[in-house]
């Protein structure tokens, strides 16, 4: 059985196991940096689950960025009818790619 567990990453949960490349909302670091991601929610442990209140205190996961990028292009239209009111924009969101080392449960 794999073991994981729900991080809590920039305001998101995702689940998480070793090895595993994620794509989060930007993290101010830099590339080849490793970071520590402490807000565990949930651990699976060969099938053992804990849950925390909110966070599991003893549990910790080391994580190596990657590299930042930009997500694909969101196309923003708003619109009046009958009023002649169009607005067309787009946007892209700043992410970062995170790939978890180890994990402390």
């Amino acid at each position: 059985m794999q073991n994981y567990a729900i991080a809590e990453i920039a305001g998101y949960q995702y689940r998480i196991e070793e090895g595993a490349k994620l794509t989060v909302p930007h993290l101010e670091t830099a590339v080849g940096d490793s970071i520590t991601l402490d807000k565990l929610l949930l651990v699976n442990k060969d099938g053992a689950v804990t849950v925390g209140t909110p966070y599991i205190e003893s549990a910790k996961a080391q994580a190596k960025v990657l590299t930042h990028n930009r997500s694909k292009k969101v196309l923003v239209f708003r619109k009046k009818r009958r009023k002649g009111f169009r607005r067309s924009a787009t946007a892209r969101k700043h992410q970062t790619v995170i790939q978890i080392a180890e994990m402390t449960i």
